[in-house]
């Protein structure tokens, strides 16, 4: 079947469904999205921190698959059985460390650029206070430009 072919066939069933309505046994079925957007229930990581967490799984599934290997070739009785094992040891301390790394970088992210996960988390309150503080000051500091621009004016034409 040609795809003009198909597409002269399928015409008349879309005449149905440009209504919404399809035909299933007589009884007509509205028709349903295949796809629903929803939103976010939370935020999207950190790019520093999605990088270590993949890292991390990366680094957790290749031990995983050394631990099996070093198991099955423990049970055969291979020679490459203590290579394997001791290499489990050694990927297991490193995949401890990639475990750690993403929370330390989870923790720095969120030192440096603060909690904005909420909308009344105390990271962005304390900038709200800080930029009112340097626009209060900033205001302050142009009206005492002023003050003083004015009254050296005035000293000068008294003279």
């Amino acid at each position: 079947m040609d795809t003009q072919e198909r597409r002269d066939a399928a015409e008349p069933a879309e005449a149905g469904a440009a209504e919404g309505v399809g035909e299933w046994e007589g009884a007509a079925v509205p028709r349903q999205p295949l796809w629903v957007e929803e939103p976010a229930l939370r935020r999207r990581m950190p790019d520093p921190v999605r990088t270590a967490a993949v890292r991390a799984v990366l680094i957790m599934s290749l031990t995983m698959i050394l631990a099996m290997v070093a198991f099955l070739t423990a049970l055969a009785g291979s020679w490459l059985s203590f290579p394997m094992v001791l290499s489990g040891v050694a990927s297991t301390v490193v995949a401890t460390w990639s475990v750690l790394d993403v929370w330390v970088t989870r923790q720095v992210w969120n030192q440096r650029n603060g909690v904005v996960s909420m909308p009344s988390s105390s990271a962005r309150q304390l900038r709200r206070e800080r930029r009112r503080a340097r626009r209060a000051a900033r205001a302050a500091q142009r009206e005492a430009s002023r003050i003083r621009r004015g009254s050296a004016d005035r000293r000068l034409s008294r003279a």
